[in-house]
């Protein structure tokens, strides 16, 4: 695998699907909807593996984080979020909300299975 700086969004995003992380999420109405069930989760329901913070090579501004998460029925999948001048700040409060017990220290992506 590639030093962790060298990875980019689309590459952590295939590793981890590779290793079950398949279900995408959307921001919707104040929740976090999965795109198959069209199930929408409250921030105590969302459960984070890990995330990866991303700033632009070539601009700055370009910012995101990728957010892996697993939810309170086990669904499993990633979430990218901009940051910065262009961020969602309603997406971003989202985020913030999730109860801080529902964080883990940010685990090695070699780790999971």
């Amino acid at each position: 695998m590639k030093n962790e700086l060298s990875k980019n969004e689309l590459e952590y995003l295939n590793e981890y699907q590779k290793n079950g992380y398949c279900c995408n999420f959307l921001f919707q109405d104040g929740s976090l909807l999965e795109t198959e069930s069209k199930y929408s989760y409250k921030p105590d329901e969302i459960f984070i593996v890990a995330h990866h913070r991303y700033e632009g090579m070539s601009n700055p501004d370009d910012m995101s984080i990728l957010y892996i998460i697993e939810t309170a029925d086990s669904k499993k999948g990633t979430y990218l979020l901009g940051y910065g001048p262009s961020a969602d700040l309603e997406a971003s409060e989202f985020f913030k909300d999730i109860p801080e017990k529902n964080f883990t220290n940010n685990a090695d992506i070699n780790k999971l299975t």
